[in-house]
């Protein structure tokens, strides 16, 4: 009854959808700036290796502490996920991220791919992630044997290779309360 109701109050305010949405935003954008230099930072000091070992461990932890302080449900999905523990979509994650697909098929620019609604009570938001040239060192098309088999350690079943520059390689996935 309470999801109802949120759904409601949600409808009756045109703007709450649009607050959620800002929100969501919000939060990915201090995901990627929490990450991203961290990785950037592995790369220079260590190479892919150090940045795969950072991404294994900094990433669910950037994620987990974004959760726990905003209230949300912070994480990365993907059709073709490397963190078969924490990155695998649900049906709802997989018809968006197909549309992703899609929609960057039919010309979209990666900063159009992203999709915000109402579900079961409950605002869910995907932004799509896509490749770029930092990420093609380990989900590239020609990754080094010696970055392979660190992958394979963090990851044995990893199927988050063969991306080309500006694909969607997957998205982060939020929900939150249906309300401001």
């Amino acid at each position: 009854l309470l999801a109802i109701l949120a759904c409601f109050r949600v409808l009756a305010d045109p703007g709450a959808e649009a607050t959620l949405e800002s929100r969501a935003r919000e939060l990915v954008r201090e995901f990627q700036n929490r990450l991203k230099p961290e990785l950037q930072q592995a790369m220079r000091d260590g190479g892919p290796s150090l940045a795969v070992e950072v991404c294994a461990g900094k990433a669910p932890r950037i994620a987990d502490a974004l959760s726990l302080d905003s209230g949300w449900r912070v994480k990365r999905v993907s059709l073709r996920a490397r963190n078969a523990s924490r990155a695998i979509p649900d049906p709802w994650e997989t018809t968006v991220l197909e549309s992703f697909d899609s929609r960057q098929a039919a010309g979209a620019t990666a900063a159009e791919l992203n999709h915000g609604e109402i579900v079961n009570g409950q605002y869910r938001y995907m932004q799509a992630q896509v490749v770029e040239p930092l990420c093609l060192t380990c989900h590239g098309p020609a990754v080094d044997r010696e970055v392979l088999e660190v992958l394979r350690n963090y990851y044995p079943d990893d199927r988050a290779t063969g991306y080309a520059p500006g694909e969607v390689r997957g998205a982060f996935s939020l929900v939150g309360p249906a309300r401001r």
